[in-house]
């Protein structure tokens, strides 16, 4: 590709279109958004230098509670497009969690130097494999964190919005031997884009292959002999046209796959927020899949902003009052009772 990477953009695009025009519009709608993007400044995030030779030019953001305890999780938060580490620190609900539950976040930032509109680069291999690029500077983010905290390297997660989504995937697939779960928010499969054009295909039509298929790319990109998977949550709006819901079922296709496990749901739950879970169990008994899909929500991450026990964030632009996503992501972790379930 060129000098200038575009973007995965955040912004809605109505209907599928020709990658040309995609592209341009994408290029006029993301100057103001840009602009008004705010930084990783606020109190309670803490930048963290030195953390690696950072190949991919990322900047780390990290936030502990008081009293951090011994062997704590970690949770990888990835922005979306114009977006920066303190946005997704403000809104995204994850800092009440690590709060209520002991935990340690991570929040890399990328910007306008790397990416046009800030997205993380997942559509470019050089940045989405394993020990390459921001794929890279982000794993070099959680060894520092860990060596910072004094963490559980068996307890490390990873979620993403959008384009923090679909490189969630990818760092799924790229570094199963680091993460033991995931969360990908209205983001694509791993492995679907090598290239901007192919980005906006997966994006808007993506291919319709078969589980193998999905399951292949990512046992392809994880490090051989790899039998260890990380569990997997989606989260999907019915009404995104931005990331379009068939997204979802690829990725369920993708995941339960390289679980081993079949497409059909081991049960399904109606939640609040008009969301139906369905919940896909391993071999044990104990789900590896989860898919949340949300009804009528459009391109964002679920918030549910309020005081009540499930209830986090605020909501914003692509931050959209519906259900906590970071409270169900949490629970299927196990972050809600990990210093009870034999964790010193």
């Amino acid at each position: 590709m060129g000098q200038t990477r575009l973007p995965f953009p955040l912004n809605i695009v109505r209907g599928v279109r020709r990658w040309a025009t995609a592209t341009a519009g994408a290029l006029a709608l993301t100057g103001g958004l840009l602009a008004a993007g705010p930084q990783a400044s606020a109190a309670g995030l803490t930048q963290v230098t030195g953390f690696g030779t950072n190949p991919g030019n990322l900047s780390m953001y990290t936030y502990a509670p008081d009293a951090l305890p011994a062997d704590a999780p970690l949770v990888v938060a990835l922005h979306g497009c114009t977006q920066s580490a303190n946005d997704y620190y403000a809104h995204s609900g994850w800092p009440e969690f690590a709060d209520a539950y002991g935990f340690a976040l991570v929040l890399p930032q990328t910007s306008s130097a790397n990416n046009a509109n800030s997205c993380f680069n997942w559509f470019e291999p050089g940045d989405s494999g394993r020990d390459q690029g921001e794929a890279l500077s982000v794993k070099q983010m959680v060894d520092k964190a860990l060596a910072l905290y004094g963490g559980d390297t068996r307890r490390v997660y990873i979620t993403g919005l959008s384009a923090g989504g679909a490189m969630t995937a990818n760092m799924l697939a790229a570094y199963p031997d680091v993460f033991a779960g995931g969360a990908i928010g209205s983001g694509m499969p791993a492995r679907c884009a090598s290239s901007l054009i192919t980005a906006y295909t997966c994006m808007y039509s993506p291919p319709d292959k078969s589980p193998a298929q999905w399951g292949q790319s990512v046992r392809s990109a994880a490090p051989a002999g790899t039998t260890s998977w990380p569990r997997v949550a989606i989260w999907q709006g019915t009404a995104d046209t931005t990331v379009r819901p068939a997204n979802a079922a690829e990725l369920r296709d993708q995941w339960t796959n390289v679980w081993g496990i079949g497409q059909t749901p081991s049960r399904t739950e109606s939640l609040g927020g008009d969301t139906t879970l369905s919940v896909y169990d391993d071999a044990s008994g104990r789900p590896a899949v989860e898919v949340y899909s949300v009804s009528g929500m459009r391109h964002g991450l679920a918030v549910d902003p309020g005081s009540g026990t499930e209830q986090c964030g605020s909501s914003g632009t692509y931050y959209l009052d519906t259900i906590c996503s970071s409270y169900h992501t949490a629970r299927f972790w196990g972050l809600d009772g990990w210093k009870e379930d034999g964790a010193e």
